[in-house]
């Protein structure tokens, strides 16, 4: 199981990919959506979590440009942000967000939502792909 991590902080990135390692997850990083959707071309990838205010291309556009393409529309997004305004939030859900938690976060956290996007995919009879 390959999660990509989305962050322009490379210590939020860091952090986030320990509590993912931790649980047995291989991790893939990406400083920015244009970044992470050129890593979505060349890795197999199973699940995002994405920052959503980034340069270059932000979460909000990534998800969007995500979803769009058939090669990646299947695979969840977890947006984690310091963006706890309700309106921010419905514009990550409407731009294809699966799931949104807001900053700080604790592993169990992470790990919950995790677990919970990817029981929604064996539950829709998803493929992993992995």
């Amino acid at each position: 199981m390959r999660i990509l991590v989305v962050d322009d902080d490379s210590i939020t990135r860091k952090l986030l990919g320990m509590y993912l390692k931790s649980k047995g997850y291989e991790v893939e990083y990406a400083e920015n959506g244009l970044e992470a959707l050129e890593k979505l071309g060349q890795v197999e990838i199973n699940i995002v979590l994405t920052d959503l205010n980034m340069p270059y291309m932000d979460g909000i556009e990534f998800t969007r440009n995500m979803k769009t393409e058939p090669n990646y529309s299947h695979i969840p997004v977890l947006m984690v942000t310091t963006e706890a305004d309700s309106d921010e939030k419905e514009r990550a859900i409407q731009a294809g967000a699966d799931a949104y938690l807001v900053k700080p976060v604790t592993a169990e956290q992470i790990n919950e939502t995790v677990r919970r996007l990817l029981k929604e995919i064996f539950q829709k009879g998803g493929d992993f792909n992995v």
